[in-house]
């Protein structure tokens, strides 16, 4: 059995946030959690609560064994750019992409 949670548009670049998924994916949750309690950036922030989502789907719809659960996946897709532009010298502007992330968690039982 599974469970997933998914959080959209977190206002957090991809790239950094596929940098703290790499890190828990194949842990157990407890000690994912940890890691991503101690880990100060903040896509870790934006993981740990959809994680933390994850787990009470997983208790609440499935009836799982909390205990057992594994991080089986994390799907870091990017999401729309909020396009802004940043003056410049001589009357000048430049584009700045404020990039967004959809974050999506899947727990799986594990063999302990």
């Amino acid at each position: 059995m599974e469970s997933k949670a998914i959080a959209k548009y977190v206002r957090v670049a991809p790239r950094k946030t596929q940098l703290v998924a790499r890190n828990v994916k194949g842990l157990p949750v407890e000690q994912a959690m940890n890691i991503l309690r101690f880990t100060p950036n903040k896509p870790a922030g934006v993981i740990l609560a959809v994680v933390r989502s994850a787990l009470a789907n997983a208790e609440h719809n499935a009836n799982l064994d909390v205990d057992s659960l594994i991080v089986k996946d994390i799907l870091v897709n990017e999401g729309p750019a909020w396009k802004r532009f940043m003056p410049r010298a001589q009357g000048r502007a430049t584009h700045i992409r404020k990039r967004t992330s959809h974050v999506t968690v899947i727990l799986a039982e594990g063999q302990e």
